[in-house]
This record gives C-alpha cells, structure tokens and sequence, in this order.
C-alpha cells in the first residue's frame, strides 16, 4: 500500500533537485515566514501553550523568543555561513597551484519530530537551522500537545508552501508512515526509547540522524558552594516546566558537611518561587498527561520526602519534591524522572562519586556548584556528558554560539548556531587544482624519485 506522505515527500523532493533551495535567498524568505508567523500569532501560540499544559506566561514568552533569536542569528550570519572556507593544505600542493575548500550543502528534505515539554520550540529550532542550511522541512508536533498541533496544523500552510515546509500532525501510526519515507536526514527530540525506534528506522534508508534524547542529569553541589545561588538556581532548573526539561536537574549529590543547610536553602527557594500551596501558582506547569503525573508520583518515597510530596494525577499534577536521603536504589534514581521529583543524596569524596557517574549512561547535561577551581576541573575532565554549566543551570542550551546535544545514550549531534548550520549540511571537500601545472604522480613508476614526487603530499 503506497505511504500517504509520499507525495510530500516527492513535492520536497522536486523543489529541493531544483537547486532553488541553495540560494540565499529562498533559505532568507523561508525564515522570514518562520518570524512572520511566530510574531503574528504569539498570543495564539501562548494561549496553547496554556491550554495545553498550564504553561506560565515566562515559560510561554519562552518558548518564541527564543526562535526568534535563532532566526535573527541565521539573518545575520548566513553569508558568512554559506561562503567556501579555504583550508590549508600540504606545502607541496599549494606551491603547484592547488588550493582546498569545504562547501557546505543541503541534505535535502528533513523530517523534524518534535517533543511535547517544549513543543513549539523544540520544534522550530531545528527546523530554523535545517531551513538555514537549505533543507526542505516536513514538521511531525507531539499529538499530546494537541492545541499547540492543531495551531500548526493552522498556521504553517498559510506562512509556507508545502514544498518547502509541510506539517503532519498525528500519532503512532502518523510517526511510523513517514519513519518508512527516505528523507535525507532526520532531527528527532523526545525519549532514548523513541530515540532507538527513529534510529532503526533511518538505518533502512542509511539517513542521518540527530537525536536530541535525555537521561538522568548529575548535579554536584560541594562544600565551598554558594549555596543561596546554588537553592535557586537547581529549584528553578529543577521544577521550569514541571520538571519536564530534558536537560533539569535530575539528581543533586551534595557534601555532607553542607547537605543540611543546602536542604534548607533548597526547599525555601521553592517556596519562595511556586508558594506553600504550588497547586494554585501561576507559575508551576502541569504534567503533560494524567499517564505522567502518576509515573512521577511513583517515585515518591514518603519516609524520605523533606519538602512537597502531594499529588493529585487527575488534575495532573505533582508538587515539588524533595527526596533526602536517597540512593541509586531508589525509584526515582532508576530512570530520567522528567518531573518536579528530585532525590538528593550526601557524598564525603568527590572522585568517589563521580567514578560510580562515570559508569551510569552518559547524561545530557551536568552542573557542579563550587568555588573550588581543582574541582571544577576534575568533574569537567573526567565526566562524559552533552553539556552544562558551572554555579548556573539549565542556561546553556540557549545560547546559540554554545553547541547542544547529547552524547551516547543522551543522544548523537549538535546543533544552535554555527553548529546547527554544520551539522544540516553536508561537508563538500573540494580540492582545486590548477590545470596548468603537472603532477609528477601518475605511472610508470620505474627511474622516478618517488620519494621527491610523494613530497608535496607533506
């Protein structure tokens, strides 16, 4: 039975064997429809956002200014971007007129699939990046954010002709119809479960992937840490969208001749940010499902809860939570918790624990809180993770001249910024020779001084 996105994928196809989207100024009209709707219609996006999952008005404000900057970074940079770059090459080639240049290229027609805890964002930036690059774009939104769907669903055909950026909504069976097409290249955000599923499917047709995953994210707070900024910052990164960022704190290891003043710094900064009754804040997102909020509130230990602990899985949601004293045993530490559940455990030697890190599944993200310089280099020497930062959290992922993504089990390529534009484009190695000169490199071998003709390769 023919797939029904086929015909999107061979209009792509056609506009894309065009060449019309390599020029700089098809990749500069499709971003100025990418700005054009998401500033035309921000109060709309917003109030999905909202309808969907409660989203705060921040956290709403959040989610299109930060394409909107990506979108004025790309204006501003493309030239430069899309220019050849003359790299070196040996002595001996460029003394005979040779000269070598990288050209960057489109792959062609990109599926992006976005999550449901940042839906628009995470799905416009990569899309931002792959039109900058010169790519087609098919948009797959999360159908659990059915409002925020159904807005694109809305909106993307009046901004943008389906050859150049289409949109299918849906679910499983929607994901697993264009999952069999051949795109050339795919941009996947959500689950490692997931992740593995787009994996086998791009190895059908040998696509290249980025897969923007998650885990569990390692925090380390030492003794010499500020710990006012430290409360705050890891509440904040913690509980932002409940809990649901694939890059929040996941777990908080803490010295123990600090662990209870942290404690209690950190459970008054959550007070401070979502009040004594968060239910009712304003500020607090729900769980994106009922489904989640109960998975969540399993990770709940009531003999180690210091702070929160209430739940209420209809109205889907899950009050901050603090976990003390816990252990890699415990429900919360066997898997990414991606909700506002944290567990904190005390630790006395920090190359203890970052040697039992070291052989869980390289994360997404890590953060360390310190004022020690020999311990902020031992962590970011010998921990494997995507990113992160130091005294800061969450911060990192949206600054587009810093790289994101993940490593290993946390995901494979980088993107924002220059990074971006690389990773949707093809590296073209070009070496330019010069016609008039003669290589003394071709056959017969025999009487030549080989080793003078293999010089200029040095």
């Amino acid at each position: 039975m023919a797939n029904k996105f086929q015909p999107i994928l061979d209009a792509q196809k056609a506009r894309f064997l065009s060449d019309q989207t390599k020029s700089a100024a098809w990749r500069l009209d499709q971003l100025e429809r990418m700005e054009r709707m998401l500033l035309e219609h921000q109060q709309a996006f917003c109030a999905a956002l909202y309808d969907d999952f409660r989203k705060p008005s921040f956290e709403q404000l959040f989610e299109i200014t930060v394409p909107l900057g990506n979108i004025k970074y790309y204006r501003e940079n493309l030239g430069t971007l899309m220019a050849p770059q003359r790299v070196q090459i040996p002595k001996g080639l460029e003394a005979t007129g040779n000269r070598g240049l990288v050209l960057k290229e489109p792959y062609g027609p990109t599926l992006v699939i976005g999550p449901s805890n940042a839906p628009v964002l995470l799905l416009l930036d990569p899309a931002i990046a792959a039109l900058a690059a010169g790519n087609p774009v098919v948009l797959k939104p999360a159908n659990t954010t059915p409002a925020t769907a159904a807005l694109f669903q809305t909106l993307v055909p009046r901004y943008f002709e389906a050859e150049n950026v289409a949109i299918v909504t849906g679910g499983r069976e929607e994901i697993g119809a264009l999952l069999e097409l051949p795109f050339d290249f795919i941009f996947f955000t959500g689950s490692s479960a997931v992740g593995k599923v787009v994996m086998r499917a791009a190895a059908e047709n040998l696509t290249p992937v980025i897969l923007e995953l998650g885990g569990q994210n390692p925090t380390i707070v030492d003794e010499t840490a500020n710990l006012d900024t430290a409360a705050d910052r890891i509440a904040w990164g913690h509980n932002a969208i409940s809990g649901q960022w694939c890059i929040a704190p996941g777990y908080v290891y803490v010295h123990e001749s600090v662990a209870r003043a942290f404690l209690a710094k950190l459970k008054a900064s959550i007070v401070k940010m979502y009040g004594s009754d968060p239910q009712h804040s304003p500020d607090l997102a729900r769980m994106i499902s009922s489904h989640d909020a109960q998975r969540v509130a399993s990770y709940i230990v009531a003999d180690k809860v210091v702070h929160g602990g209430r739940y209420d899985v209809e109205a889907r949601y899950v009050e901050p939570t603090v976990l003390y004293p816990s252990t890699w045993d415990d429900p919360a530490m066997q898997q990414e918790v991606f909700g506002p559940v944290l567990p904190v455990m005390p630790y006395t030697d920090l190359k203890d624990i970052v040697s039992v890190m070291k052989r869980k599944p390289k994360p997404l993200a890590a953060y360390i809180f310190s004022q020690n310089q020999a311990h902020i280099d031992y962590v970011l020497g010998s921990l494997s993770f995507g990113g992160g930062c130091v005294n800061q959290t969450n911060l990192h992922c949206w600054i587009d001249s810093l790289p994101f993504g993940g490593v290993g089990y946390s995901g494979m390529g980088k993107y924002y910024g220059k990074a971006g534009f690389d990773a949707l484009s093809n590296t073209k190695a070009m070496l330019i020779g010069n016609p008039d000169q003669d290589l003394d490199v071709f056959p017969p071998y025999e009487g030549k001084d080989n080793a003078r003709s293999l010089s200029i390769f040095s």
